[in-house]
């Protein structure tokens, strides 16, 4: 039998799932999947695990399933049930399974992200970004808006070994340069249209962007969860 991978897709219309299975070639399953003129971004590949064996995938499905019932997509549609490939996680929980699998039988050499185009860091950036423009606009975002003050570090959320300190307000510090978030994002992604700096930086694990939803929605910004904990 055939060489073949298991793959991890993603797909910015919606970022919330990844599709995890098996082809043995990856090309063309990507082609048949993006031939749907309904979907407004293609699939992409994040990562691949290279098998020897076909149903290799399934293996890894029941391994999932175990692990969470609730991550896999099941419907009920024409009075038929239909079991998906996408599970409800983020690409980069998948791609740890995986990494714990290639560990555990030695076979890291495996494994292998996929680095995006840059059209396809311009799609995700145009999705997430409508996305949270749906919601309606909002004030200019500043540090203190979330708690954060000069000094605290942001984690650009591409690659956690980026990281920025908070200078003032609406500005930080990377590399010995002052900039805003947004700038700093253009340069780290390498795309060059305008973007949202508070979706492509964490604090402490949580998107910026995400915190400020919260505290939006009546929770405490870090500075305040910190005081209660000390009570």
């Amino acid at each position: 039998m055939g060489n073949g991978v298991i793959y991890i897709l993603t797909n910015p219309s919606f970022p919330q799932y990844v599709k995890i299975g098996y082809a043995s070639d990856l090309q063309r399953r990507l082609r048949e999947l993006n031939r749907s003129e309904a979907l407004p971004f293609a699939f992409r590949a994040y990562a691949v695990y290279e098998v020897t064996h076909k149903l290799t995938d399934k293996a890894l499905h029941e391994l999932l399933d175990q692990l969470n019932p609730d991550l896999r997509t099941i419907e009920t549609f024409d009075g038929k049930t239909r079991i998906r490939e996408f599970f409800e996680m983020s690409a980069e929980d998948a791609y740890a399974i995986l990494e714990a699998v290639a560990r555990i039988s030695g076979t890291e050499h495996r494994l292998h992200r996929v680095t995006p185009t840059g059209d396809q860091l311009t799609d995700e950036a145009k999705a997430e970004e409508v996305r949270r423009a749906s919601t309606g606009r909002r004030s200019r975002f500043k540090f203190s808006m979330i708690g954060l003050k000069a000094g605290d570090e942001v984690v650009f959320r591409d690659d956690a070994t980026k990281k920025a300190m908070v200078v003032d307000d609406t500005h930080i510090e990377y590399d010995g340069v002052t900039t805003s978030l947004s700038r700093l994002a253009n340069e780290l992604t390498g795309i060059e249209h305008a973007l949202q700096g508070t979706i492509y930086f964490t604090y402490r694990g949580e998107l910026l962007d995400d915190i400020r939803r919260r505290m939006d929605g009546g929770g405490d910004s870090f500075g305040e969860k910190e005081d209660n904990a000390q009570r």
